[in-house]
């Protein structure tokens, strides 16, 4: 619909004068008369009484002037909604969890300086739990996390995810651990992985108890070492620790130059699935810092090995 038009009805339902309209629009009363009547042709109903001397709206007419009002009024804040993308400023509260430190957050903190010159950000680094809380308590305005949040007030979507593999130092594992024996060995380690309570500490749970269950182990041998700092884990790995259930991303220099090695121990841990979390009625310096997310991770993901991260579209 040609809101042109619209203007034009209300405008002369207000001035109940062609030639006023005219004047006002600076147009020809000949000109408002047609766009009128384009107007009633595309609504299919007459808006003005052309029976009558005085000017007057019909029945229609009246009924319709506050819907085209509400359009008017509507197609103002899409313009001015538009024009804000263009000043995005202010100070974003920003919450990531320390596996993204580790991937794409300096290139996404680049990306926001670079196009956003006038934002400021507050950076907080912390647990998938407790950046949750604080998203709904409103103490941040955006926060990328693991998995989702399942909150009326809360809006949260997948970036990607980071495939999980068994990490160790090859001194750690000989080549005579081949199957079985290979499993054993592993399970009688220290298993490292994410804080206590998280995704990714209980999928290990499981598997290690399904795994020692089935090499006849019992469960209360096994040794889960928590952590909720990346680079603890990968120290502690290098080290000769243990064995960690972390993604391959954060060891890939490490795997290339053969200072650590993927365990072929099936099952694997599951991948963590990084989302990207914001309050439902945030503004539009959240919906610009989210989609700027959007690209970074994309564009990151693009770059890396498959085996490494990947998109939820892959």
């Amino acid at each position: 619909m040609n809101t042109r038009f619209v203007e034009t009805f209300v405008t002369l339902a207000r001035l109940r004068s062609f030639r006023a309209t005219a004047r006002a629009l600076h147009a020809t009363p000949a000109a408002i008369s047609l766009r009128v009547k384009k107007l009633e042709a595309e609504l299919q109903t007459q808006l003005i009484d052309r029976s009558t001397g005085d000017f007057q709206l019909t029945a229609n007419g009246e009924y319709l002037l506050g819907h085209a009002k509400a359009l008017l009024e509507a197609s103002r804040r899409l313009h001015s909604a538009a024009l804000a993308h263009n000043d995005v400023r202010g100070r974003l509260r920003l919450g990531v969890i320390e596996s993204v430190v580790h991937s794409w957050l300096a290139d996404y903190i680049r990306q926001l300086n670079a196009v956003y010159p006038q934002l400021e950000i507050d950076l907080t680094v912390d647990m998938s739990s407790v950046l949750q809380e604080r998203l709904l308590a409103r103490e941040l305005d955006l926060i990328v996390r693991v998995d989702g949040i399942d909150s009326d007030n809360a809006v949260s979507e997948a970036l990607a995810y980071y495939p999980v593999r068994w990490i160790a130092q090859p001194g750690l594992i000989t080549a005579s651990n081949p199957g079985a024996r290979l499993v054993k060995r592993v399970l009688g380690l220290p298993l490292l992985t994410f804080a206590r309570g998280t995704a990714p500490h209980r999928a290990l749970e499981d598997i290690v108890a399904t795994l020692a269950a089935e090499h006849g182990m019992p469960v209360g041998q096994t040794r889960i070492t928590c952590s909720p700092s990346v680079a603890a884990i990968v120290r502690l790995v290098k080290d000769g620790y243990g064995v960690a259930a972390i993604p391959s991303l954060f060891v890939a220099q490490e795997l290339e130059a053969n200072t650590l090695v993927e365990l072929q121990i099936d099952p694997q841990p599951a991948s963590i699935v990084v989302s990207l979390s914001r309050h439902r009625d945030c503004g539009m310096m959240v919906h610009a810092a989210a989609k700027a997310a959007r690209v970074v991770c994309a564009a990151y993901c693009s770059t890396m090995n498959g085996r490494l991260i990947r998109t939820l579209a892959e």
